[in-house]
């Protein structure tokens, strides 16, 4: 018997002996440190003098000469972003940081989701010539978008596009390019969100105004962009890329503004309905609790919500949004809650919870989807079944629309481009990273998508181990079972995606267990044969009624601090446990 239905085994860490640590450093932080692939201090700078020159990335010479003409000749600017968290947030730095760099007119248009889909297409930039622009500056997309930058073109609207998603064969025919995943690019990182490649777009322009004297010359203060570090810190978290330097330094830097009570309104607003203490705040919060209260807007109704709540200054309007976003993200709970129950239920026909009859590759449709559920849906199949799971749902004339996520070793944009040389006319159009992509398809092309998905992943599936595992950074003892290591913890780096929270494992006594809000099962643990007593609690069990009254398990967790009414304890978040007696 294992908790939430999926038998995973619990594995150390690796942990190299290789180490260059100058100063003294704790021995459990050095332990996670080198596990992670950290072997010096500089490594763990979270200081914005780290951050490399925005001058390293290609194109940004060009982009930076243009905005300065725009600028220049106050020309009128409409940003195009996406509609999800990345891109809404990449949209309020675009506007925020133009307008403080001297921008004087600038709007935005987000496509919706059920309307245009993703991307500056033609019909979007229809829509954009209604404003009259002179420049269209896409945030968080544009890289694929070669039809609607010609279409921009020929209608004599200047492209500069800022993405950070991987290229097709053809680039769009834009004034400039600014993406850190073009081919031959020599910025050292690759992992910035759309929000981060915006954020250093201004930086880079920035400093040329400086070198030419602007701020001085009009008499004006430089404006300090780490004012828009709260918006990048939760684009960058939200859209789950890698935690490297660069990125953990934005996120940090973010962090400290929140936490220090210099966020934006709408940012005030949306930890407010998260019920989150803004002064405690770490990153799992923003993707966590923020993160999808502002996706909800682009999945449930308009994206334009979200934006409007970054970008006022109004507090009582921010509240306003916020809670409309909060009520969003509810009926995306329910939406979702129901389409997974149908989801295991095509699981269970297609016999694929038999590891025997698993596809490789899996691809689930119901036509009462929700379009806006579907990436969702696909993550948290893909985390039961451990597989890549394209997730379908209709989208009007004959298309469906497919949300996709893929296992560490499975590159899901490749798979895609694969299926797409070998079945030129099956693939509508494609796009996305590593771990997640979007697709849209014809409905009758679906069986065939379906096989040659299955047949293009076992190809990559037979070099990758697909057991689940947790991976684990060992024990702790009961002096480490402390809130001082908590705090330890907490404050020595900024965890998240390919830079995980530290996670622990160990046996336990079950001293006492409870349903909580239905789903939550909350246990009283103690080590065999140890005095200490630890509180712990393990979310969204499957049947937690089958949990109560065991006596011993063994448990993979995150050590966590419970704060209550001014009272700081500590407690056990579990990720995994399973049943010994």
């Amino acid at each position: 018997m294992y908790y939430q239905g999926v038998k995973k085994t619990i594995v150390a860490r690796f942990v190299p002996k290789k180490r260059s640590f100058q100063g003294e450093i704790h021995p459990l932080l050095e332990r996670l440190f080198l596990a992670r692939g950290i072997t010096s201090e500089t490594e763990l700078d979270r200081t914005l003098s780290k951050l490399p020159s925005p001058w390293l990335l290609s194109g940004m010479e060009e982009m930076v000469t243009h905005l300065i003409t725009a600028i220049n000749e106050q020309q009128r600017i409409c940003i195009v972003a996406d509609f999800d968290a990345d891109g809404a947030t990449s949209c309020a730095v675009a506007i925020k940081g133009l307008q403080l760099l001297g921008a004087g007119q600038v709007s935005f248009v987000v496509p919706n989701r059920f309307e245009y889909g993703y991307g500056l297409t033609p019909e979007i930039v229809e829509l954009v010539k209604l404003q009259n622009p002179d420049v269209i500056i896409t945030v968080d997309n544009g890289i694929s978008s070669v039809d609607g930058v010609k279409a921009a073109i020929d209608s004599g609207i200047k492209v500069l596009v800022t993405d950070h998603h991987l290229a097709g064969s053809e680039l769009p025919a834009a004034d400039a390019i600014v993406n850190p995943n073009l081919v031959g690019d020599k910025f050292p990182g690759k992992s910035l969100a759309g929000v981060g490649v915006i954020f250093y777009v201004l930086m880079a322009l920035r400093s040329r105004l400086r070198e030419m004297n602007r701020f001085e010359s009009n008499q004006v203060q430089e404006p300090n962009l780490a004012q828009l570090l709260d918006y990048v810190a939760l684009g960058t978290v939200a859209d789950v890329v890698a935690l490297d330097q660069i990125n953990r330094i934005l996120v940090h830097q973010g962090l400290l503004r929140i936490r220090t009570g210099r966020c934006h309104p709408g940012f005030n607003a949306l930890i407010e309905v998260s019920g989150k203490n803004s002064q405690t705040i770490v990153a799992s919060d923003l993707g966590f609790s923020l993160g999808p209260r502002l996706n909800a807007a682009g999945r449930m109704d308009d994206m334009s919500l979200g934006i409007q709540c970054l970008l006022t200054d109004d507090p009582a309007l921010a509240k306003d949004i916020a809670l409309q976003l909060d009520g969003l993200n509810n009926d995306r709970r329910e939406v979702e809650a129901v389409m997974k129950h149908e989801a295991m239920g095509l699981l269970s026909e297609m016999k694929a919870l038999d590891e025997h009859h698993l596809p490789a590759g899996v691809c689930l449709f119901d036509a009462n989807w929700h379009q806006g559920v579907i990436g969702i849906l696909a993550s948290r199949i893909k985390d039961q079944i451990h597989r890549p799971v394209i997730a379908f749902a209709p989208a009007g004339k004959d298309l469906i629309k497919g949300s996709a996520r893929s296992i560490p070793g499975v590159h899901i944009r490749d798979v895609l481009s694969d299926i797409a040389a070998a079945h030129p006319k099956l693939l509508s159009k494609f796009g996305g990273h590593a771990m997640a992509a979007g697709l849209s398809l014809n409905m009758h092309d679906y069986p065939p998508f379906a096989l040659a998905f299955d047949e293009m992943v076992s190809k990559r599936l037979a070099d990758v181990d697909l057991e689940q595992k947790i991976l684990s950074d060992g024990e702790l003892t009961e002096a480490e079972m402390s809130i001082e290591t908590a705090d330890l913890l907490q404050n020595a780096a900024t965890w998240g995606q390919e830079f995980p929270e530290p996670v622990f494992d160990g046996v336990f006594d079950v001293i006492q267990s409870r349903i909580v809000g239905q789903r939550h099962l909350k246990l009283v643990l103690r080590k065999p044969g140890g005095d200490l007593v630890i509180d712990a609690i393990a979310f969204f069990v499957d049947k937690p009624e089958h949990w109560l009254g065991l006596r011993q398990i063994k448990a993979a967790y995150k050590l966590d601090i419970n704060e209550f009414r001014g009272n700081r304890s500590v407690q056990f978040i579990v990720q995994y446990f399973e049943k010994i007696a």
